[in-house]
C-alpha cells in the first residue's frame, strides 16, 4: 500500500466508513464464487473484478449503506446476466449468419469472425456490427451513428472489403452480407 492508500484508508475510517481495501479482501472471493454459478469459469474472475471496480468508483456512496456486500453482489450478478445476454446476441447473429447460403458454414470459428470486425476501424465495426446483429436499415444506423447515410454507407463497403479480405469471402457474399443487399 503506498502513502495515498494509507492516507485514503485513514481518512475513511476516521469518518467511520470501512476501508474499501478489508472490504476488497473479504469480498471478492465470494463475488468469484457467485459469478461462477452465473457465467462460465473464465469470465467469472473479470465480472467479480468489474463488480468491484463499480464499487470502488462509488466508494463513498456504498461503504454508507447498511450492507455494502449486498450491493456488490446485486452490481456483480447485473453484470454477469449482461454478459448473458451480450452472448446471446452473438448467438444469434451467429444463427443468422449460418442461414445464409453465400457465407461458408458457421462453425466454432465464429470468433475468427468478431475478432475481423473488432480488428476494423471503430466507425466500420460499429455499422457492420449494427447490420449484423441487428439488421439495421441504413437510415437507422447513420441515426444510430450520429453521421450521414452516405458515410454509413461507405463505412459498410470498406467492410465488406477488409472482411472479405481477411475471411477469404467472395467479395460480392460479403457484400451481401454485410449489406443485407441494396436499399
Amino acid at each position: 500500500m503506498d502513502h495515498l492508500d494509507v492516507s485514503t484508508a485513514a481518512a475513511e475510517q476516521h469518518r467511520g466508513l470501512p476501508s474499501f481495501e478489508e472490504f476488497y479482501a473479504a469480498e471478492l472471493p465470494r463475488l468469484v464464487v457467485l459469478a461462477r454459478g452465473l457465467c462460465p469459469p473464465g469470465v467469472a474472475e473479470d465480472i467479480a473484478q468489474e463488480a468491484m471496480l463499480a464499487a470502488y468508483r462509488k466508494w463513498d456512496h456504498v461503504a454508507r449503506l447498511e450492507r455494502p456486500d449486498l450491493w456488490a453482489r446485486r452490481a456483480c450478478a447485473n453484470l454477469a446476466v449482461s454478459s448473458f445476454r451480450r452472448k446471446m446476441v452473438e448467438l444469434r447473429v451467429v444463427g443468422r449468419l449460418a442461414n445464409r447460403r453465400d457465407l461458408p458454414p458457421v462453425s466454432e470459428d465464429t470468433e475468427e469472425f468478431w475478432r475481423a470486425v473488432r480488428a476494423l476501424p471503430k466507425r466500420q465495426a460499429q455499422a457492420a456490427a449494427l447490420r449484423f446483429v441487428y439488421d439495421l436499415p441504413i437510415a437507422d444506423i447513420a441515426a444510430v451513428l450520429s453521421c450521414s447515410e452516405g458515410t454509413v454507407k461507405q463505412h459498410l463497403s470498406r467492410a465488406r472489403r477488409a472482411l472479405s479480405d481477411t475471411l477469404g469471402i467472395a467479395e460480392g457474399s460479403a457484400e451481401s452480407a454485410a449489406d443485407g443487399g441494396d436499399e
